[in-house]
């Protein structure tokens, strides 16, 4: 399979995640370019072309170069997003909520923390 381009979110903005984290808008920061791993390990499986924050999220739009993770998720069988970070300013109170991070890598995933972060749209790359 050849590569395949992908828009999707992987950080859902003020929803608590499995792990009880919950993700301010405005808080993810980027230094350079972020790396696309497949389960936040191993060597890049592709681009992240655009990060960006929108009302509700961090919108990802990434580019995966070939092979067995192109091919899952163009069949649908692989659909989560999810983030590597590292948090500079934390809150804990019912939930721990992340007010600024530095945004180190976004990952495919079979199964997001955030149960709303997911791709949503797949083409040829």
């Amino acid at each position: 399979m050849g590569a395949v381009r992908f828009a999707g979110y992987a950080a859902i903005f003020g929803r608590a995640d499995r792990g009880g984290d919950v993700v301010l808008p405005g808080a993810l920061t980027a230094a350079g370019r972020v790396p696309l791993l497949w389960h936040h390990r191993g060597d890049p499986i592709g681009t992240v072309e655009l990060a960006g924050e929108d009302a509700r999220g961090l919108r990802v739009i990434g580019r995966i170069e070939a092979g067995e993770a192109a091919r899952l998720v163009a069949s649908g069988a692989v659909t989560g997003l999810s983030f590597g970070y590292r948090a500079t300013q934390v809150r804990q109170g019912a939930w721990r909520t992340i007010a600024a991070a530095e945004l180190v890598e976004v990952s495919i995933v079979a199964q997001p923390m955030q149960p709303l972060a997911r791709i949503h749209a797949v083409e040829d790359g």
